[in-house]
């Protein structure tokens, strides 16, 4: 099983070059030609399988931050702040999805090699028993052993696709032989954008498993404000990521969209495979 707490990303940005219109283009305070590095943990792991092929990719879904300064002394956030997220398979990172999973938006996977100046995926592994019954499970937990769990499911344009995420919430009845998995954010591809190697799309959910053979899902997507709301979302506080170097000479479509925020409202009910793993912490 991965131990995720102990898994990173980590990544060296390519020499800062000044924007010709932006002041503080992607929040770095620093000077043309500084490089910074970035560690972030692993939250899950998506395993994409095309079976008739055997082509196979695997995607991790990184910890998020807030948009931020990069590296600043004061004003560390963009105030009001939107969440930064990756997604990345071994080759390149897809495109987030903001939008359900019935709606088409642009998307198309950039290469980390492009993307980065050096970067490297470090996945760390605990020893672990597989939990076959409910009875199982409440013992592990009950004994605070690591625990992570495997959903896998079919889809019917011919993909097997493996989740894997830490448990971070678990309900017991356990006198009455239930268990309930409540947790996140996991990764979900959309197979629908797959181009033989890759997908350019993916969903950010989280994940209800109260069998061995189900699993739900719920998506999340971004929202428009009421206009009470966005007379704060679109007024910085603060340095601003927006900034013009010259304000009499904005770019074509300025300015650009501010944060939206986020809602959990789609949902996926799947017939899955889903395994409970567990990892005897030492005392």
């Amino acid at each position: 099983m991965i131990e995720f707490s102990r898994s990173s990303f980590t990544w060296t940005s390519h020499p800062w070059q000044s924007d010709p219109q932006y002041r503080w283009k992607g929040g770095f305070v620093g000077q043309p030609g500084e490089s910074y590095q970035v560690r972030f943990t692993l939250e899950a792991r998506c395993l994409v399988t095309h079976l008739e092929s055997n082509v196979s990719s695997e995607l991790f879904l990184g910890a998020p931050c807030r948009s931020e300064y990069t590296i600043a002394r004061r004003n560390l956030f963009q105030v009001p702040s939107g969440e930064w997220r990756t997604a990345f398979s071994r080759h390149a990172a897809p495109t987030i999805a903001k939008r359900s999973s019935a709606e088409s938006e642009p998307c198309q996977s950039v290469s980390l090699t492009a993307s980065f100046a050096d970067h490297e995926i470090d996945v760390r592994e605990l020893e672990h028993r597989e939990l076959g019954t409910v009875a199982q499970v409440a013992q592990a937990t009950l004994a605070n052993d690591h625990l992570g769990a495997r959903t896998r499911y079919r889809d019917e344009r011919g993909f097997e696709v493996e989740l894997e995420y830490p448990v971070n919430v678990m309900n017991l009845n356990a006198d009455g032989s239930q268990f309930q998995v409540c947790t996140g954010p996991v990764l979900l591809p959309d197979l629908d954008t797959w181009d033989g190697r890759e997908v350019h799309r993916v969903f950010q959910a989280h994940v209800a498993v109260s069998d061995f053979d189900f699993a739900e899902f719920i998506l999340r997507q971004e929202i428009d404000a009421a206009a009470e709301v966005r007379a704060w979302l679109d007024r910085p506080r603060g340095r601003d990521r927006l900034e013009l170097i010259d304000p009499d000479e904005p770019p074509d479509g300025y300015p650009p969209a501010r944060p939206k925020p986020h809602a959990y409202n789609e949902t996926w009910e799947l017939d899955a495979v889903n395994t409970i793993l567990a990892h005897t912490v030492a005392g």
